[in-house]
């Protein structure tokens, strides 16, 4: 059963969460769920990817469950492990009283669903309900995690040894995240849909801004979205986002700001960039110092 007749609807239905997706957006959503196939998501931080994933499983009544990878992510965080404190309890108990020490009457036991810890891609397969898997930053994570992954976009199935594979019931909707920090394996990407977000539009972030903060008025939206893309196009550590986009809305609407000038931008730099070189820049770039 799928949960979209077009992409349009997609749109529509993401437009309800405050998520105002473009065609390409809501096409490849529509495509991902139909086809049963992971989207990949790459693009800088702050572009919506996260929220995306949030978004499709509001609209679509589903469970999220997030693998949020970093460097060091190992399998037992990944996949599965195996509770060994309470597997030594079993082990200690059905030994007790055995003076040649053998646990081997004991091992199949041990392994057993009552012994195993879900991790989120295992959680995710087994899981009944709809479900959005959110591998998110994939890009941090060491490259052999990307392995582990494997089995899971393409066949939605996990193998483990001792019990032997974890097929899904239901396939779950995966969308995978990526801020291109470093190149992913072609072999992740080709298990996937691909969906390259850039920063928004000065008209789209505009909507954006207009959509999730409510208070604010047209003309000082479209100086926001127009002042955030000049800040962008500078040579910065770190561009805001649009979250922070947002923040620098509620920021002026608070202090009652009707236009933005010299000095309200100067007074709230600090709301959009949050590293001293860039707010420099920006001082010298946008005539501010």
């Amino acid at each position: 059963m799928s949960f979209f007749t077009s992409p349009q609807e997609v749109r529509e239905l993401l437009a309800t969460t405050g998520y105002l997706a473009d065609e390409a957006t809501a096409t490849s959503v529509f495509l991902a769920e139909r086809l049963g196939k992971p989207l990949l998501l790459e693009g800088p931080a702050g572009v919506g990817k996260t929220e995306l994933a949030k978004a499709v499983a509001t609209i679509t009544g589903s469970g999220l469950i997030r693998l949020q990878c970093y460097e060091g992510l190992d399998e037992a965080r990944a996949l599965y492990e195996w509770n060994y404190p309470k597997q030594l309890l079993r082990i200690q108990a059905a030994n007790r009283g055995n003076t040649d020490g053998s646990w081997n009457a004991v091992h199949d036991d041990i392994f057993t669903n009552e012994f195993l810890l879900e991790r989120p891609l295992l959680a995710a397969i087994r899981s009944e309900d709809p479900t959005v898997l959110l591998i998110d930053e994939t890009d941090k994570a060491d490259l052999e995690v990307e392995g582990l992954m494997l089995e899971v976009l393409s066949d939605f199935q996990i193998s483990i040894p001792e019990l032997g594979t974890v097929t899904a019931t239901r396939i779950p909707i995966v969308i995978v995240t990526s801020n291109a920090s470093r190149e992913l394996s072609e072999a992740l990407k080709r298990r996937c849909l691909y969906l390259y977000i850039s920063y928004p539009s000065i008209e789209h972030e505009k909507d954006i801004l207009l959509t999730r903060v409510p208070d604010l008025e047209e003309g000082l939206a479209q100086q926001i979205a127009a002042t955030i893309a000049a800040i962008r196009d500078l040579d910065l550590k770190k561009a805001p986002s649009i979250s922070e986009s947002i923040d620098w809305a509620h920021t002026l609407i608070a202090l009652g700001a009707k236009d933005i000038n010299a000095e309200l931008v100067e007074a709230t730099l600090g709301v959009v960039l949050k590293h001293v070189d860039d707010q420099e820049l920006a001082r010298a770039e946008l005539k501010l110092a």
